[in-house]
């Protein structure tokens, strides 16, 4: 009986030992999972940095497009609509489509096609090409985008395109 009252001793003096051991393990532990968040938080802000511009870029895009979009839609309606007197009108109602886009700008211009393929201007197409001609309405659109945010090496601004062409009805 003796000898089983020292066998649990020594299992219970190892059994605390081991208990002893995970404890200062687990204590030492404590700051390693606030060591490495205080670590990750910059590369976590300049990710989330970088998906911003990256969305108002992308906005920018979009919204210069759909005002090009916007402006050959208008100006495409009829003959009398696509005239060159009328591309003051036809830049308007795409930089309508971008009112939130700073230093946007738009230019129309008409282009005409041959039934052979030769693109000519379309003041001398009926001359030219004879009565089978196909007009289009031209708008090209830019704007310059300026990031919030400047990261050396890459360009303070850019300049964001866009260009739509369509039939004339």
């Amino acid at each position: 009986m003796n000898d089983s009252i020292a066998n649990r001793s020594h299992g219970d003096t190892q059994n605390n030992m081991a208990r002893r051991l995970i404890r200062f393990m687990l204590r030492a532990n404590r700051g390693q999972a606030l060591a490495e968040f205080a670590l990750l938080i910059p590369v976590m802000v300049i990710i989330l940095l970088g998906a911003g511009e990256l969305a108002r870029l992308a906005y920018a895009s979009i919204e210069i497009t759909n005002a090009a979009h916007a402006g050959a839609e208008y100006g495409a309606q009829s003959y009398q609509l696509a005239r060159p007197a009328n591309y003051s009108n036809i830049e308007a109602a795409a930089a309508l489509d971008a009112q939130n886009i700073p230093g946007f700008t738009a230019t129309a211009q008409d282009v005409c096609t041959c039934e052979n393929g030769t693109t000519v201007a379309c003041d001398s197409a009926l001359t030219t090409c004879g009565s089978s001609y196909i007009a289009y309405l031209q708008v090209n659109t830019s704007a310059t985008y300026a990031p919030l945010f400047h990261c050396p090496g890459l360009p303070q601004t850019y300049t964001v395109t866009a260009k739509a062409i369509m039939r004339v009805q």
